[in-house]
Parts: structure tokens; C-alpha cells; sequence
């Protein structure tokens, strides 16, 4: 397996299976999901288990998710890095519309530097390209804000190969967000574009939003291991790529746990070609 770890920004080291807070909020991202004690418990349970990437985003409720992270985590313990994004504004349970204006960006960043309870973010991720809006304007406010010490890093969500070289003209990028899983594949050449110039990509929707579940060969290969087919799929990403950092996320400890578990899946090179056949 490629190592475990991984350097954002050639700067700051963390565990590549972290875990994700979407599944905090409600359905459609929209409003609280049961009782907040149970959320606060699976956040300080990952951190528990070592897990040193948490992603978020400002519209995960809105706004709860990131509350939620404050409240179990701050004072935040040495080494955990929060990834929240910003640019994009949601109306009701999957409605959103995207806002890359520079001065809403802004108001977006501090919004979450205050939520987070932070001074400055590690890393800060334009969750959407917003077409309306040149992307020199877009990083442009990012950058500044980052030489204002409230970025450190800058990262973006749901781009092209062609999106992600126009970006790095404009400024340094240390992360990319992107739908991957075992089952689909296409942002391939976005990843190796990620491997050849040390940025680390964070799939979304690491476990296909349940698709991995039912498959046959992931199945036979848990059953050898003792394991489920979702701690396969996470095996398959962490031995895939080394740039591949999953976040998956769930409101349940006992899922937590499981994904967590994940690392400790070995898989042979027989089990990983079969494996990679799958589409």
C-alpha cells in the first residue's frame, strides 16, 4: 500500500483516510440530523482513531456542520486539519446555486473562520467554479484572503484537467475535489494530473453513495478478508493512488469505526487487478 500519509500543500502532513461531516446534516444537506450529541461524539471518535483530515463546507445545513466541528473539537488538538469551501449558497434540502463573486467569497471565508472558531484555515476549497464569474476574480479573493492569513492552502471541487491547468496558472493549488470511487472512474487523468504535481485529491462519494455495496467481486474479496465491501472499496483508493485522500462520511459511530477499520485491509496484487477491472 502507498504510504498513509500525506502533505497538503507540501506543508502540512495528515492520515490520507479521513472522514467527511456531510452526513451530520439533515437530508439534502439541509438542517440537523437527530441529536447533535451524537455528531459531536463521531467527530471526537474520529479524532480518537487519528483521523487528521476533516472536510466540511459552509452550506453543509447550512452552517452546521461547521458549529458542530467547533463544538467537539476547539481547541483544536495538534495536527488536525479542517477543510471547509466556500462558494456556493444553499436555498432548501438540495438546492443550491453557486456565488463566485469576490466580495461574496469573502463574506463566505470569514463566515467560517468565525463558525470554526479559527484565526486562519488550512485549507479552503471554491466548492464550485462559478461560470459567471472570471476565475482570475474568484482565486484572486482567495489569494488575497491568504495573504491576509486567514488561508493557508487553496483547493477546489468538481473541476476538468483544463479547469484545474487554467487554475494553476493563476496560483498554487493544493488540493482538488472530485466525484471517484471504485465504480467510477472518470476523473483518472484529473488524478494522475494530481499525482505528477504532489496535490492531493480528495474523491467524493468515496463509497459510490451506496453502489459498492451489492457488487459481487467487492463482496467475494471482503468475505476473504473478513471485512465489508466499503472497507474493500476504501482499501482499493488508499493502495490505488498515493494522492487519493478519502473522507468518507456518516453520522454513525458505528460506521465510523467500520470505514476507520478500512486501513487495516491488505489487499494482494491478485485482489487489486481484479479490482481495477471493475467500471
Amino acid at each position: 500500500m502507498a504510504s498513509e500519509r500525506f502533505t497538503i500543500g507540501g506543508e502540512l502532513p495528515v492520515r490520507r483516510l479521513g472522514y467527511g461531516t456531510a452526513q451530520l446534516t439533515g437530508p439534502g444537506y439541509w438542517g440537523p440530523r437527530g441529536d447533535p450529541r451524537d455528531a459531536v461524539a463521531v467527530l471526537r471518535r474520529a479524532v480518537e482513531r487519528g483521523v487528521t483530515l476533516i472536510d466540511t463546507a459552509d452550506n453543509y445545513g447550512p452552517s452546521i456542520a461547521e458549529e458542530l466541528i467547533a463544538e467537539a473539537l476547539h481547541p483544536y488538538p495538534a495536527g488536525v486539519l479542517v477543510a471547509t469551501k466556500g462558494g456556493v449558497v444553499r436555498t432548501g434540502p438540495d438546492a443550491w446555486h453557486v456565488d463566485g463573486r469576490p466580495e461574496r467569497l469573502r463574506a463566505m471565508c470569514e463566515a467560517s473562520l468565525r463558525r470554526l472558531r479559527r484565526d486562519t484555515i488550512d485549507l479552503y476549497q471554491l466548492h464550485r467554479i462559478d461560470r459567471g464569474v472570471p476565475l482570475a476574480e474568484q482565486l484572486g479573493a482567495l489569494d488575497e484572503l491568504r495573504t491576509e492569513g486567514k488561508i493557508r492552502h487553496l483547493g477546489l471541487d468538481s473541476v476538468t484537467v483544463e479547469q484545474l491547468g487554467a487554475a494553476r496558472e493563476l496560483t498554487s493549488v493544493a488540493t482538488v475535489q472530485n466525484r471517484y470511487h471504485l465504480l467510477d472512474r472518470t476523473s483518472e487523468p484529473l488524478l494522475k494530473l494530481c499525482e505528477a504535481h504532489g496535490i492531493a485529491f480528495l474523491p467524493w462519494f468515496p463509497l459510490g453513495n451506496g453502489e459498492l455495496a451489492s457488487d459481487p467481486v467487492c463482496a467475494e474479496i471482503a468475505a476473504t478478508h473478513g471485512a465489508t465491501p466499503a472497507q474493500v472499496a476504501l482499501s482499493w483508493l488508499l493502495h490505488h493512488s498515493p494522492a487519493l485522500c478519502p473522507t468518507p462520511g456518516t453520522g454513525s459511530l458505528v460506521h465510523l469505526e467500520e470505514n476507520l477499520d478500512a486501513r487495516a485491509v491488505r489487499l494482494s496484487g491478485g485482489e487489486l487487478s481484479r479490482l481495477d477491472l471493475l467500471r
